[in-house]
């Protein structure tokens, strides 16, 4: 078993044992044990009920931070010719559609999120054994193969983010840094939250949230209390 380091053993200090902390507890503490000294990302992990290979019980989604994840997405649009003005006024990074996908073919993907259309979809379908196992493919599920392309770069780079359970139940959410106030790390927590239980499958059976847990770069997960959820 690793030993842990000080700066560990500090941040392992403030936690209490056993303990499940409220989600406003946990919003304002996760601060307190982060011991790295860049600004780290703050994350939440919940486990749920959940087979996820069945798929009715497969949980997706898209929830949208009022305060922003804190990171600089990097946006690639690959759209038609009438539609890449729109795409960078929008903000997008990189805007094109052939010269994009020689490039993914070739391995290029410097980028955090790729925006598309259903009309070159049948292009960038090819690109699946690149982009999937990297987890770049678009999705009409995510909002990230649609016509408005404009709008979909703004919600990316306002906030947006796209879960999914992974094969042991677990949905990863990146929710903000440290350096957000706690009540900005707890609005964000929050719509995560109530936005996984909005996506409750109907065939999930018994405790749908079985636990909960806030942490940031390198830092000890804090338990939360899931009664002391609103709205789940």
């Amino acid at each position: 078993m690793a030993r842990l380091t000080k700066n560990q053993k500090k941040a392992h200090s403030k936690l209490e044992v056993g303990k499940a902390y409220s989600l406003e507890q946990a919003s304002a503490l996760v601060k307190n044990i982060s011991t790295t000294k860049f600004d780290a990302s703050v994350d939440l992990d919940v486990r749920l009920g959940v087979d996820p290979r069945k798929a009715n019980q497969m949980v997706r989604g898209i929830a949208t931070l009022p305060h922003g994840t804190g990171k600089t997405v990097r946006v690639l649009v690959l759209c038609t010719p009438d539609k890449e003005e729109e795409a960078k006024a929008a903000g997008a990074d990189y805007v094109g559609l052939d010269e994009y996908i020689a490039k993914i073919e070739g391995g290029w993907t410097d980028v955090d999120i790729i925006i598309t259309m259903p009309s070159v979809m049948a292009k960038v379908g090819k690109l699946g054994r690149v982009l999937g196992p990297r987890n770049l493919m678009p999705n009409p599920k995510s909002g990230t193969v649609t016509p408005e392309v404009g709008k979909a770069v703004t919600d990316v780079k306002g906030g947006k983010i796209d879960f999914k359970v992974d094969k042991t139940g677990i949905i990863h959410a990146s929710i903000g840094k440290v350096s957000f106030g706690a009540d900005k790390l707890y609005e964000n927590a929050l719509e995560v939250i109530q936005t996984i239980s909005k996506l409750k499958p109907s065939a999930a059976k018994g405790t749908y949230f079985k636990s909960i847990h806030m942490s940031s770069t390198m830092s000890p997960g804090i338990a939360i209390e899931t009664k002391t959820v609103a709205g789940i």
